[in-house]
């Protein structure tokens, strides 16, 4: 696991302008340790800021050497795409990474511990984030006990920015000083924060209680973030229901890129109307009053393939439609978001 002394380079090669390189966008974005470099031959010697709109420092560079020249001694697989494997084409800078003496952050479902066990020095490690810690009971519905606020983010679609919100909201909370708390669900999640579960890695007989336990081990914080993962709407996701019934949340917050109409994959799924979406995950989650009643409390949009202009007009399109305060907060900050949660705290 990373020590605040660990000084990152982000492997991602074709990725800084691509949907699967959100692993590295989101270390970039919320890691707590310094990121010396970014590995992306394409675009060596640019300027992060240009091509991904993220304000970091970190030079873009050609490959291992350079980052550990800039001071790193940890590689971070900065890619996450659909089904979570390694690209094979990869393994060879990984393995020349591991002679070089860095350690590695892997989030995908290949694991490389096992693999390169033998080869790691003695002060080395490999941190595989998407394998379980602990082997968690059946859920029993234990959360809903709890006398505080779960916000569960969930969303349209994968990639909807469910981890983007809940990590601006959880630092915008803390930075106020208020009594809240982070449940990673997933690999990225976990890097920055050093905790979590990763959710998709736990069987279905035990998904609900892998959630279940990681809010009541959170259970002395007023207002509790559990990121979500999936969605209702897309075929190969599971993640919705699990993270309902383990966290039993009492509001919930709607993610959902601005200029979607169907699914990115498979894209002849079409994406319903936002107000009975929400109406069937605020059923889902209450089951005819069983549970909590969780309602959504507000809209995050991903506005960024729309002008500053057409964001502001979807925006307040999108809030009059439902009715529900709607907000950009990568593009136009989380003090609004914050004070209407503050409230619900109260």
């Amino acid at each position: 696991m990373l020590q605040s002394s660990d000084q990152l380079t982000i492997f991602m090669p074709g990725h800084l302008q691509s949907d699967y390189g959100k692993m590295g966008f989101g270390v970039l974005r919320y890691t707590q340790n310094k990121v010396v470099a970014v590995i992306d031959p394409d675009h060596a010697g640019g300027s992060l800021a240009a091509i991904t709109g993220i304000d970091h420092p970190a030079p873009i560079v050609n490959d291992i050497d350079e980052s550990i020249e800039k001071g790193a001694n940890v590689l971070v697989i900065g890619i996450s795409p659909s089904g979570g494997r390694i690209p094979n084409d990869w393994l060879p800078t990984i393995e020349y990474a591991i002679a070089k003496g860095l350690c590695i952050v892997n989030g995908l479902h290949d694991l490389l511990l096992p693999k390169y066990k033998n080869s790691l020095k003695a002060s080395q490690w490999i941190w595989d984030v998407r394998v379980p810690r602990t082997t968690p009971a059946v859920a029993s519905a234990k959360a809903m006990e709890l006398n505080n606020r779960r916000i569960l983010f969930i969303g349209t679609d994968m990639a909807a920015g469910k981890m983007t919100a809940g990590l601006e909201l959880y630092h915008w909370l803390r930075e106020r000083n208020q009594s809240v708390g982070f449940v990673a669900t997933g690999q990225i999640g976990i890097t920055v924060t050093g905790q979590g579960i990763p959710l998709d890695a736990f069987k279905v007989d035990l998904a609900c209680g892998a959630v279940e336990e990681a809010v009541l081990q959170q259970r002395d914080k007023e207002i509790l973030l559990i990121e979500g993962q999936g969605s209702l709407l897309h075929p190969g996701s599971t993640a919705t229901l699990p993270l309902m019934r383990g966290s039993c949340p009492t509001h919930m917050i709607l993610c959902h890129r601005a200029e979607k109409t169907h699914l990115k994959a498979p894209d002849h799924i079409r994406i319903p109307s936002l107000n009975k979406f929400i109406g069937l995950n605020e059923e889902l989650a209450t089951v005819i009053g069983t549970y909590p009643k969780a309602k959504v409390i507000a809209i995050t949009l991903n506005t960024s393939q729309l002008s500053e202009v057409e964001a502001k007009k979807f925006i307040k399109t999108t809030e009059e439609a439902t009715g529900i305060p709607t907000f950009d907060l990568v593009r136009f900050g989380t003090d609004a978001l914050g004070e209407q949660v503050e409230k619900i705290m109260h």
